[in-house]
């Protein structure tokens, strides 16, 4: 955002508008954590776990997803929730069914609109940072291959899911 130099851990803020992340400093990070910041939000790096995710499966298959990870979000410009799964074409939507929206207001004490996400792999549930979900789309299109993904990607993808495991403060409230 600025011309200050980056460290390889950086942050990031979301611009609402075009839907699209930017790497920030420290500085320009900390201008957009406020409540109506205006067009542009810090990605906070908030991240919870529930083993046994108990809307996950209901989730999945009322958004008639062809796959078993997704993720779920607010998007305040469209006040309404979205959902995508990664593909090797990148990020496919889906259409939610219209009680989405009380599911991510109560999982996990609220997924924060724009910035978080809702990720679902299987029967887990994750809280994540909205950037971690494009950062696993990114992961998907770089390692599939063929049909089944190949081995390449079922390894990415599980050590992906096992740092998530790692990192997030686990929930049993889901």
């Amino acid at each position: 955002m600025c011309a200050e130099p980056l460290a390889a851990e950086h942050s990031h803020v979301i611009d609402l508008d075009g839907r699209s992340i930017m790497c920030a400093c420290r500085g320009c990070y900390l201008l957009f954590t406020r409540p109506g910041a205006g067009r542009y939000r810090a990605v906070p790096r908030r991240y919870r776990y529930d083993p046994e995710f108990e809307a996950g499966q209901r989730l999945l298959d009322g958004a008639g997803i062809p796959v078993r990870m997704a993720f779920f979000f607010t998007n305040s410009r469209l006040a309404r929730p979205v959902a995508y799964y990664p593909s090797p074409a990148g990020a496919t939507e889906c259409l939610l069914p219209l009680d989405t929206a009380d599911e991510l207001a109560t999982a996990f004490g609220g997924v924060e609109p724009d910035v978080e996400a809702l990720l679902l792999n299987g029967g887990e549930g994750f809280l994540v940072p909205i950037d971690t979900c494009y950062e696993l789309v990114g992961l998907v299109r770089l390692h599939w291959r063929g049909f089944d993904g190949g081995t390449e990607a079922r390894e990415a993808l599980e050590e992906f899911f096992a740092g998530l495991r790692h990192r997030g403060e686990q929930a049993a409230d889901g």
